[in-house]
């Protein structure tokens, strides 16, 4: 049975309120509440109680009310769900890691030395006994949180390094980091979506929050109330749903504490436009690189009808920087398919493999291209923005799709070979078959040149990828053999005419347009 594509996606958006000395020694004081029973209750949690069972407690123990500890209990849930899912993701890393040192530790190229050969031993072990740590605790259903980063708690062993001059700077900015932040969560059978926060309108259509505070901080009163509201994004969103009340949806809130303050964030979910694109009337095919994507629009014949290449370089740049250069760059993107009307297709990769072998490929300037690569970044922008705007993004498999476009289309139509794999991505979503050709004159180089490859003989009983696979392999001896006779013959012609250039400034006194044409065939006039 396929899977039912949900009509809703959840979003975030938030503001910075303006608050007085009073409401900040309250939001401090709320947060540093709410993290210490998050800690205590992990600790119950670590020793095999379940939350159910500490709930009645926690409630008379700490003073908060029941969707306050919710809140508390839904939060580390997902914090010890997500640790476990990246245990999983931990362990294939580390495999990878170890594979690529035992296959470089097997080779033992003369360049390295004993002294390198040792170091990737111990390295080898270190990574054996973190894999073995983790696969215990996998097996036993343990999680290792660290409230506040384990990065921070470090630094505390070398203050100076780290720029504190005592430990008690750095135990105040610890203290600081575990309590910057709390969340309240929402329900849609509650008033305002939040039973913790209520959201109300005002007469100018700002947003007033009243928050419940907890019993344990009855002396500031019950209530905790912020004013004057209005977030700069979505903020139609947010009213919407605060007026629609036959359809009402559950909103939550995350307040966060920076250096500049405080911030609220509210999350809800928002009904999907109606979908833009149509289909049967062809594709727009995206190859993501690293600095840069390519776009090839189809008809519904896979037959290519424009192309471009949007730069998008992100070495260098921050994380703030980044998000901002893919934004930009994916809204390109979507409006090209809002106005065509066509859906996105994009290929459903992982570099998990390749970044674990980083150490040992030896080759800086890839593992430097490879390693600022936020693919996976780039696919979140692309999905976030179609679901925005109405555009149907669509995944297909990557097996050979490079291949295929330098070998059949780059040539024939007079594009790059990754403008080429952006074909056959769009050309893989309609369904088109790839079928090895039956002659290959060139095979493009991706510097203009091309290269000369037999084919292997078609095989029907087998599939057509089997080919492609053939052609994979044989692809990069041809194309390292061709450019290395290409740099031969450039360097020989170099010196010749270097050779030839210094016979004629030698026999014309070095300045030859200026002799006359007797002088430089040796005749008298």
């Amino acid at each position: 049975m396929p899977k039912k594509i949900p009509d809703t996606y959840t979003a975030t958006f938030q503001l910075r309120p303006k608050t007085n000395d009073c409401a900040k020694v309250i939001l401090a004081s709320f947060a540093e509440l709410m993290n210490r029973v998050e800690r205590t209750l992990f600790a119950d949690i670590s020793t095999g109680k379940s939350a159910a069972e500490c709930k009645s407690a926690y409630i008379k123990e700490h003073k908060i009310t029941a969707r306050q500890f919710n809140s508390i209990r839904v939060q580390l849930e997902g914090k010890i769900s997500s640790l476990k899912e990246v245990q999983k993701e931990r362990v294939k890393t580390l495999k990878g890691q170890i594979s690529a040192l035992e296959s470089f530790l097997k080779k033992r190229k003369k360049k390295n030395t004993p002294f390198v050969i040792h170091q990737k031993k111990r390295r080898l072990s270190s990574l054996k006994g973190r894999l073995k740590r983790i696969e215990n605790d996998i097996s036993l259903g343990k999680a290792r949180l660290c409230f506040g980063s384990k990065r921070l708690f470090r630094s505390q062993f070398d203050l100076s390094a780290n720029g504190y001059t005592s430990h008690e700077g750095w135990k105040e900015e610890w203290k600081d980091s575990r309590e910057k932040s709390f969340f309240l969560i929402g329900s849609k059978d509650e008033i305002s979506g939040n039973q913790s926060v209520t959201a109300l309108l005002q007469e100018d259509n700002d947003i007033s929050l009243r928050i419940r505070l907890p019993d344990a901080l009855g002396e500031y009163g019950k209530y905790l109330v912020i004013d004057n509201l209005h977030f700069a994004y979505g903020h139609e969103h947010i009213v919407s749903a605060l007026t629609n009340k036959e359809s009402p949806v559950a909103i939550c809130y995350r307040f966060v504490q920076d250096k500049k303050g405080w911030r609220i964030f509210a999350t809800l979910p928002i009904q999907k436009p109606s979908k833009v694109t149509r289909s049967g009337i062809g594709a727009i095919g995206v190859d993501i690189n690293a600095d840069h994507l390519a776009v090839v629009e189809t008809d519904r014949s896979g037959n290519p009808i424009q192309h471009t290449r949007l730069e998008l370089n992100t070495y260098g740049a921050t994380q703030g920087q980044a998000k901002a250069l893919i934004g930009d760059t994916v809204k390109k993107l979507v409006d090209w398919s809002v106005k065509t009307q066509k859906p996105l297709v994009i290929e459903e990769l992982s570099f998990r493999q390749k970044k674990c072998e980083l150490r040992e490929i030896g080759n800086p300037r890839y593992s430097r291209m490879l390693s600022s690569f936020a693919y996976n970044g780039i696919s979140q922008f692309i999905k976030s923005r179609s679901a925005r705007c109405g555009v149907d993004c669509n995944e297909v498999n990557p097996a050979y799709t490079s291949v295929i476009g330098r070998a059949k289309f780059s040539k024939r139509y007079g594009i790059s070979i990754h403008e080429s794999a952006a074909l056959c991505i769009g050309r893989r979503y309609l369904g088109v078959s790839e079928r090895l050709p039956r002659h290959i004159a060139h095979i493009a180089d991706g510097k203009g040149g091309h290269v000369a490859l037999t084919l292997p003989v078609r095989n029907r009983a087998r599939h057509v990828w089997t080919s492609w696979r053939q052609v994979q392999k044989r692809l990069p001896a041809a194309l390292v053999a061709h450019f290395r006779a290409a740099k031969k013959r450039s360097s020989s012609q170099s010196n010749l005419a270097c050779c030839d250039t210094e016979k004629v400034l030698d026999f014309v006194g070095g300045t030859p347009i200026r002799e006359s044409t007797a002088e430089l065939l040796g005749c008298r006039i």
